[in-house]
């Protein structure tokens, strides 16, 4: 699995949630990785959850990996 979400120069921005809303409504589980804020990355993935309502699954290097469950038991791709 590729990432799908890049956090670069910019950081968390409206855009980029919005990105990884998308991503997470199609796949369920997003890699996402840094470009920039290499340091900060534990503290973003935390923000990121939170504000998309995802479960931060483990950062391994510079990628990180959220899960959120679809809502709709039909479009569910991973089953629990």
């Amino acid at each position: 699995m590729k990432p799908v979400v890049l956090i670069g120069k910019n950081g968390i921005t409206d855009s980029l949630v919005a990105s990884l809303e998308m991503a997470l409504n199609a796949r369920e589980l997003v890699k996402i990785k840094f470009i920039g804020y290499k340091e900060e990355k534990r503290k973003i993935i935390e923000v990121l959850a939170g504000r998309t309502g995802a479960h931060a699954i483990g950062i391994t290097g510079n990628t990180a990996i959220l899960f959120r469950q679809n809502e709709d038991p039909e479009k569910r791709v991973i089953v629990i």
